[in-house]
């Protein structure tokens, strides 16, 4: 839907052959620890060409209206409907539809995931109650601004109106961690005296609820029906980001600044030189800096800088090693995984 939506306008701009690409994070939860599948999409705001001596060239798209942003979303449920329709899906069709695979593997998990989506409780005492909520009451009709290139149609919302300018790095970045947030950040989450659990909201629902409080046993079933199945991908690429697209390497590397190097090479060669790490691939020492914020190369003695001199894979001499520095094995191998201890 979006690469036609980029492809036409670029054409009725006189570009002809454009080509954009996205990614797409499936989100399998609402901030009410709630069954809610979305969609966040980063877009390449605009299209490639490819010239005549074979260089990629961007042409940058116009900021989208908020009437062309409607317009999208209007499309988006005309062919959503139109889908489930001819899946037998559709509430108001009298067709059953398929048969729902999770329900004949697992018929307590599909009533799990069933009550999520509903907002309800599935097992224990309180099975088929609504999830408490702690907050101010208001009213909830209320009709709050949605603001500028956001839409909402009957249940499908659209918002468009979040752009990182080029080479802003540090941006992108932030953006990215935001499409691909957990369900709940650890610190809203607290167990209360009573033993409950409760999850406070980053913004305070229409209603006026700021916290919900589930019974462990519910709150356990929460995060059963959000566990996405075995082998399902969460991370998708479209376009020219896809991942046997004919542009796909050109693309990434399109006008890329290379990042000043923030760790020490962690190999040397015989003559004692360093290896440097080649322009698309992240040293182990640098991803341990950047994710986890912690420097491997940073001697905890002297403060100086660790390289690595030698690999070394013989147990005997590893073993020797570490016994020499007080590191030795302090009781007999655990021996393989699963082994029976007599």
């Amino acid at each position: 839907m979006l690469l036609d939506v980029y492809a036409r306008g670029a054409q009725r701009r006189g570009i002809e052959g454009g080509q954009t690409g996205m990614v797409t994070a499936l989100q399998r939860a609402g901030s009410g620890l709630n069954v809610n599948l979305h969609f966040h999409t980063l877009v390449l705001d605009g299209v490639f060409t490819e010239e005549p001596g074979g260089a990629l060239a961007f042409h940058p798209a116009p900021a989208p209206s908020d009437a062309k942003v409607a317009a999208a979303l209007a499309t988006i449920r005309h062919r959503v409907q139109r889908l489930l329709v001819r899946r037998g899906l559709e509430p108001a069709d009298d067709a059953t539809g398929p048969a729902d695979r999770l329900a004949d593997e697992s018929p307590v998990l599909a009533g799990i995931v069933g009550a999520s989506v509903q907002g309800r409780v599935a097992l224990g005492s309180r099975a088929g109650a609504r999830v408490r909520r702690l907050g101010a009451g208001r009213d909830a009709a209320a009709v709050t601004s949605r603001g500028p290139r956001q839409a909402h149609l009957e249940g499908f919302d659209l918002h468009a109106n979040v752009w990182v300018p080029a080479n802003d790095r540090a941006g992108l970045e932030r953006l990215c961690r935001y499409v691909l947030r957990p369900p709940f950040a650890q610190e809203r989450l607290r167990l209360r005296s009573d033993g409950r659990v409760a999850l406070e909201l980053k913004m305070a629902w229409r209603d006026g609820t700021r916290e919900l409080v589930f019974e462990p046993l519910e709150f356990l079933e929460r995060l059963a029906a959000m566990t996405p199945r075995p082998e399902t991908n969460l991370l998708i690429c479209h376009g020219v980001l896809a991942p046997r697209a004919r542009w796909r390497e050109r693309v990434v590397a399109y006008g890329r600044v290379l990042p000043e190097p923030t760790a020490a090479p962690l190999a040397a060669g015989p003559d004692d030189a360093g290896v440097k790490p080649t322009p698309r691939a992240w040293t182990w020492a640098a991803l341990m800096l950047r994710a986890f914020t912690i420097d491997v190369l940073a001697c905890p003695r002297c403060g100086g800088r660790l390289r690595l001199i030698a690999t070394l894979h013989d147990p005997a001499v590893i073993r020797k090693i570490l016994t020499h520095v007080g590191l030795g094995p302090s009781g007999p191998s655990p021996g393989p995984a699963g082994a029976a201890t007599p």
